[in-house]
């Protein structure tokens, strides 16, 4: 998997991800802080409305973005984007009031939602064989899963010298250090575009991704990832601590079992997709997810949560998670051309935030209103229906891609 890595423009686009998401995690931990400080019982609210506002700004966005990006110089877009960032995070130490938090954040999560979608669509570019894509694909999944370990870790270190305000400089650290590593890359040139309208042009890779039917069922399959996903990261913290009454560490180690479930996945998949196709694994992976859900709904309703049992169910939902999610830049790659990737990538990009968009409010609203079992098992019904729609929606037999047509 690493000799993608001899690639030089690669490396550095690699690197610069790396250092992106340490400072991120690291702004994850101190925006939870600032907002205690500055809204002490009310920090949770005032946390969901970041989040909130993460979600609308990546929804809205990346569209928006995908459809200029062809017509830019992609080097210079993803420093200038990587410099806003680093900007805003600069001013996040100096905040004194809740508003400011909000219009920092939807500063920074759009310029994120842009240079996201952008440099997922550069990679195709830079590794055009399809076997070394497949290893980028999963040394990305692997950088997130490791960031999830790593930055918390971290920050708890600087904090034992540095203020809470302190990380934020590290945030922007790692924001300048991706426009470092992006600058000194020779990036490939982007293919012309033919004329189009705004509207076209912000439609278009939406519109592209709706007419292809693999894509169709990507988009069903992301709901159930968002539906599985969504039951972690939200209610993790409540099944811990308020069905278990474990502590702090106790947390800490469940939510580490989910990402070593999507670690291993992403060590296995690249050599279980030279010898499978995408979508027997991708259904495989959505299965997996549904299976540990229903397991734990049984469990609790058979006797009663363990934290072996728990342990297991996330680990098994992070395998199920990574198989979905990893493999779904191949299906982009091939869907479109050079010119249209950044619109099908900013596309992919929205549509899959929209379905966690749906699914975090759902999760925290089955939990604290009907708890565990019910949440347990409204959000795998989500995930069936999604996988039903994939069975539907992508054949066995694929079809061509139809952007021709768009």
């Amino acid at each position: 998997m690493l000799y993608v890595l001899r690639n030089r423009t690669y490396l550095h686009l690699f690197l610069s991800q790396v250092v992106t998401l340490l400072g991120t995690g690291l702004a994850t931990v101190a925006l939870g802080l600032l907002a205690y400080d500055l809204a002490g019982g009310g920090a949770a609210m005032v946390l969901g409305t970041v989040f909130t506002i993460k979600m609308i700004a990546y929804v809205g966005i990346a569209p928006v973005a995908g459809a200029f990006v062809g017509t830019w110089d992609r080097k210079k877009l993803l420093v200038g984007l990587s410099l806003i960032r680093a900007l805003t995070a600069a001013c996040l130490p100096f905040v004194t009031e809740v508003w400011q938090i909000y219009g920092l954040i939807f500063v920074m999560q759009s310029a994120s939602a842009a240079y996201t979608s952008t440099f997922q669509a550069t990679i195709p570019d830079v590794l055009p064989d399809e076997a070394q894509y497949t290893r980028a694909l999963s040394l990305s999944r692997l950088a997130h899963d490791l960031e999830n370990i790593a930055s918390p870790t971290i920050a708890a270190l600087l904090l034992m010298v540095v203020s809470s305000n302190g990380l934020f400089w590290g945030t922007t650290a790692g924001f300048l250090g991706a426009a470092v590593l992006v600058l000194t890359t020779a990036l490939p040139i982007a293919t012309a575009t033919p004329q189009r309208s705004v509207y076209e042009r912000t439609t278009r890779g939406i519109r592209m991704y709706l007419q292809t039917p693999r894509l169709r069922g990507l988009l069903a399959l992301n709901l159930t990832a968002a539906a599985a996903g969504a039951m972690v990261l939200i209610n993790s913290v409540v099944l811990v601590r308020g069905v278990l009454g474990l502590d702090e560490q106790a947390l800490a180690w469940t939510m580490f079992a989910y990402g070593a479930g999507s670690m291993l996945a992403a060590l296995a998949l690249p050599r279980v997709l030279d010898r499978m196709t995408d979508r027997p694994v991708m259904l495989l992976g959505a299965g997996l997810m549904i299976a540990a859900l229903l397991a734990l709904a049984a469990v609790i309703m058979i006797s009663e949560l363990s934290w072996a049992a728990l342990l297991g169910g996330w680990l098994l939902s992070g395998l199920g998670w990574a198989c979905v999610q990893t493999p779904s830049g191949r299906l982009l790659r091939r869907s479109a051309g050079s010119a249209d990737r950044p619109a099908l990538f900013a596309a992919q990009f929205a549509l899959s935030h929209a379905c966690w968009l749906i699914c975090y409010p759902l999760a925290g609203w089955l939990m604290s209103g009907f708890g565990a079992v019910t949440a347990l098992v409204g959000l795998a019904s989500v995930a069936i229906i999604g996988v039903a729609l994939a069975l539907r929606l992508w054949p066995a037999v694929p079809k061509p891609a139809v952007q021709d047509k768009v």
